[in-house]
């Protein structure tokens, strides 16, 4: 005999009426030979001798034949299987969106548009049978009741975030609230929750159901938002204290990203939100460099809106790291046009040590010459030493690419001699500039000096980014006189360093892949180059998929050629002969 136990979290609730003896008579007859016992809860607390089974959610291709069975209007297309993917392949969610959409005799396109408009609000059938009631079952088991009023909240906080709550946060985020570890215990418990990569999170259809109507509404989450926004004020420098702990943005950034987009938006004028964006965007300039959604918001902001300059300072940066030049020129020159307007010189310097970079890495070295001598000037006007010494470290480099070495050594070196000590980033990069000018005059030994210096004063304070450029520039030199065993030795340095950036990523692949053509090697500097203008594309990084365009030229240009007609004849001779010699033997 089977018997089956179908939704039974209501009777196997361990707080619910007579819960003892209905475990009790499950034990009984889990205990007969004769009879399989088959129970389907939402809880995962389980009577003594049942083996527990997790159900998972559909495969791609399970959603689609469910959907379909039940819709049967149309073919099957891309638009449907976005919001299947959109429901996290939720089985109950799919039955109930096919099911409206055969009564309603929608096609795909209406099918879309009302999806876009009502989410899972449309989840409600003509049976009344809806998402809403079956969560709303869950929780009015005594099971919830029981965690207390606060429950209901923290729910709509996890549901809020799109990757959940880091089981990490919890005390920090909820530190006023009493037995806090237990509540999401049990949420998981009631399978309102589930853990995924050290995240306490939920399926899309629950989230969207159970998510603050009115973020501004919930005290629960205007508190977590302060926490967050407490956590990024703090500034994002290699060389300041505790620049290594604020890597935790790595693992959060889409959590963060999202409660800016939302906040920014409730109230467009507010000072806050906004000065927490810039944090953001430079806590992601240094530890997971990607653009953001909040990048378009930021443009659009009135010209007069006191953090515009400094959002868009940040944004040029993020495009910086990507590799995007263009943008970033673009985005530096309104931002200095706003800086003049309001007389902020301060600012101005900064923004014109980027505009001067951006031009260098552009091409555009002197115009780029012309900003950097500009903000020269103007820290020198304001008696800022540190800043002098970065306009000459941006001096220095446009000279070099200029061709102007001697010029670019004395600026670079003029830097050092105003270095204040302990400013190792500076001296990272003065080093970095100075080994540069060396390769380019052919001083081997003077260039890998200043190298390898950049390269421990980079170690000492552990940022991975400047210690990719260092082996970076290591491997170009070495790559550059021939010494191809020592290049890709620091090339896969490089590339351990590169694990969270894809542009250096792109970039060191790129050098890899003109070793491999200087070696001979045409198919895998072939696939590298390939690998590497796909990262260059997808960043927009212009200059960088140019170059590799013309080095996937050469490469298959010296393919093209080892296959000539006289080359393919001897290739069959010797094939033929090593074919007969065997054969002989």
């Amino acid at each position: 005999m089977l018997i089956v136990l179908d939704n039974a979290e209501s009777i196997l609730d361990p707080q619910g009426t007579d819960a003892q003896e209905i475990y009790d008579a499950v034990e009984e007859l889990c205990g007969l030979s004769n009879i399989s016992l088959c129970i389907t809860s939402r809880l995962s607390t389980i009577p003594p001798g049942c083996e527990w089974v997790d159900v998972p959610t559909l495969s791609m291709e399970a959603a689609c034949d469910t959907f379909y069975r039940i819709y049967r209007h149309d073919e099957r297309s891309a638009l449907t299987s976005n919001i299947l993917e959109q429901l996290e392949f939720h089985p109950l969610s799919i039955t109930l969106l096919a099911t409206v959409a055969h009564h309603s005799k929608w096609d795909t396109a209406r099918l879309a548009s009302e999806w876009g408009d009502r989410r899972t609000d449309m989840l409600q059938t003509d049976h009344k049978k809806s998402l809403a009631t079956t969560i709303e079952l869950s929780l009015s088991s005594r099971m919830f009741q029981a965690l207390g009023p606060a429950a209901r909240d923290l729910l709509g906080v996890i549901a809020f975030f799109p990757q959940g709550v880091d089981e990490k946060n919890i005390d920090w985020l909820f530190s006023a609230i009493r037995g806090r570890k237990n509540i999401f215990d049990k949420f998981c418990v009631l399978s309102l929750t589930y853990r995924s990569d050290g995240f306490i999170t939920m399926l899309a259809p629950l989230r969207e159901h159970l998510r603050p109507k009115d973020p501004e509404g919930s005290l629960l989450l205007l508190s977590a938002r302060d926490r967050y926004f407490d956590r990024l004020s703090v500034d994002v420098e290699p060389d300041i204290p505790g620049f290594g702990d604020s890597r935790w943005i790595i693992s959060e950034d889409v959590n963060v990203e999202h409660l800016l987009d939302v906040f920014t938006t409730i109230d467009v004028g507010s000072f806050r939100p906004w000065t927490t964006c810039a944090h953001f965007m430079d806590h992601l300039r240094w530890h997971k460099p990607q653009l953001t959604v909040l990048g378009p918001k930021i443009e659009a902001l009135p010209d007069d809106h006191p953090s515009k300059p400094r959002c868009l300072l940040q944004l040029s940066r993020l495009f910086d790291r990507v590799g995007n030049d263009a943008e970033r020129k673009r985005v530096l020159t309104h931002t200095a046009k706003l800086c003049r307007e309001q007389g902020d010189d301060w600012l101005l310097a900064q923004i014109l040590m980027n505009l001067s970079a951006a031009n260098r890495m552009l091409g555009f070295c002197q115009e780029g010459i012309q900003q950097a001598e500009e903000a020269l000037k103007i820290c020198d006007r304001l008696d800022d030493v540190t800043r002098r010494v970065w306009c000459l470290s941006k001096l220095a480099w446009l000279l070099h690419e200029d061709k102007q070495l001697d010029a670019a050594e004395d600026a670079a070196s003029r830097a050092i001699d105003l270095l204040e000590k302990g400013d190792q980033f500076l001296a990272n990069d003065l080093h970095g500039v100075l080994g540069e000018v060396y390769h380019s005059k052919g001083e081997r030994e003077k260039a890998i000096h200043h190298f390898e210096a950049a390269l421990v004063v980079s170690s000492s304070f552990n940022q991975h980014n400047a210690m990719f450029w260092n082996h970076y520039s290591l491997a170009k030199l070495f790559s550059d006189e021939g010494s191809f065993d020592d290049a890709n030795a620091h090339i896969e340095r490089a590339k351990s360093y590169a694990v969270n950036d894809e542009f250096c990523l792109g970039r060191v692949m790129g050098l890899q892949a003109k070793c491999w053509h200087k070696r001979g090697r045409l198919e895998e500097a072939k696939a590298e180059a390939l690998c590497a203008l796909d990262v260059h594309e997808r960043l927009g990084a212009a200059r960088d998929a140019g170059l590799t365009r013309q080095l996937l030229r050469e490469i298959e240009t010296a393919m093209s050629d080892s296959e000539s007609p006289e080359w393919c004849y001897f290739r069959r001779v010797l094939t033929f002969y090593f074919q007969f010699k065997e054969w002989n033997e």
